[in-house]
C-alpha cells in the first residue's frame, strides 16, 4: 500500500480518522493488519499481510531488514552531521543502529536525502533530523527490503506477485507451508 498522509497505520481508530485498511475495498480487509507503522504525516509503502510469524519476522529488530526512505530536510547538513547520522545518534538513552545517509540534492534551503534503516523506532528518521538542526520537511518510504513503490499512486495498494511474496518468505526464512 502506498500510504497518503493523514492516514493512520492501524487497522481501526477510535477517533475516526481514517486508517490503512479504509483504502481498501472490504473485500481484501478480512484479518489484515500493517506490518510495522509510518506516522500521520508520513507517506509511503506499508506491507499488509494476515500473517502474523511474518509481521514479527518483519518487525522485530533482531532481523534487521532494510526500510528505504525519501526524506526532504531543511537546511544542507554538514558532511559531519552526515557522518553523525550514520553512524548513530542517542535516542531514548540508546544509540540507533548504523544507517546509509546519502545526500541527494539541495535547493532553495532544504536538501532531499535517501536513508536506509535497518530499525524503525518511533519516529526516528524525524528525531534523528531535529537532533541534528534539520527538522523533516516530507517523509516518504519507498521500500521496504527489495520491494519498492515503483510506480504506486499514493493511496492505492496492490497484490504481492509470486517473486516479491517469494523474497520475503526467503528474507525471513518461513515455510511456504505456513502460509
Amino acid at each position: 500500500l502506498n500510504k497518503p498522509i493523514g492516514v493512520i497505520s492501524t487497522c481501526d481508530d477510535p477517533y475516526r480518522r481514517r486508517t490503512v485498511l479504509d483504502l481498501l475495498p472490504d473485500s481484501e480487509r478480512n484479518g489484515l493488519h500493517p506490518v510495522g507503522r509510518l506516522d500521520l504525516n508520513s507517506r509511503g509503502a506499508i506491507l499488509l499481510t494476515n500473517h502474523g510469524q511474518l509481521t514479527l519476522q518483519l518487525t522485530h529488530p533482531s532481523y534487521s531488514h532494510t526500510k528505504t526512505y525519501r526524506v526532504w530536510i531543511k537546511g544542507t547538513p554538514s558532511k559531519s552531521s552526515l557522518t553523525r547520522w550514520e553512524e548513530g545518534v542517542h535516542l531514548d538513552n540508546k544509540l540507533t543502529k548504523k544507517a546509509a545517509v546519502k545526500l541527494i540534492r539541495s535547493a532553495q534551503n532544504k536538501s532531499l536525502l535517501e536513508i536506509i534503516l535497518t530499525e524503525g523506532r518511533n519516529r526516528q528518521i524525524r528525531r534523528t533530523a531535529e537532533l541534528l538542526g534539520h527538522p523533516v520537511i516530507d517523509l516518504q518510504r519507498i521500500a521496504i527490503g527489495a520491494i519498492s513503490l515503483t510506480n504506486l499512486k499514493e493511496g492505492n495498494w496492490r497484490l504481492l506477485p509470486k517473486n516479491e511474496w517469494n523474497y520475503l518468505l526467503g528474507q525471513t526464512e518461513i515455510s511456504t507451508n505456513n502460509v
